[in-house]
């Protein structure tokens, strides 16, 4: 992705919360809180917050596996993260 074009898709979404869904999407695997924040270039904190965010707004969801909580996009979730990529790929 360009500068210009990065800068433009960074004007319409907020760059770490958008990141993570597409990172999310991407990814079908079990994803932790952790291994996405070095994905996206974010704090562990950080990622944390903006992923209970996305909980209360429906569109992650956690399942706890022993110690470990699993990230996974709910219905919702996964088709905002579709759109998410096209518009960055339109870019």
């Amino acid at each position: 992705m360009t500068k210009q074009k990065k800068e433009i898709f960074e004007v319409f979404f907020r760059r770490k919360p958008a990141m993570i869904l597409v990172a999310l999407k991407k990814n079908l695997r079990n994803r932790y809180g952790s291994v996405l924040a070095k994905e996206v270039d974010c704090t562990y904190s950080h990622t944390v917050k903006i992923l209970q965010e996305m909980e209360k707004a429906g569109l992650v969801g956690f399942e706890k596996q022993g110690r470990i909580k699993v990230i996974q996009l709910t219905d919702t979730g996964n088709k905002i993260a579709d759109h998410i990529g096209r518009i960055k790929d339109l870019l």
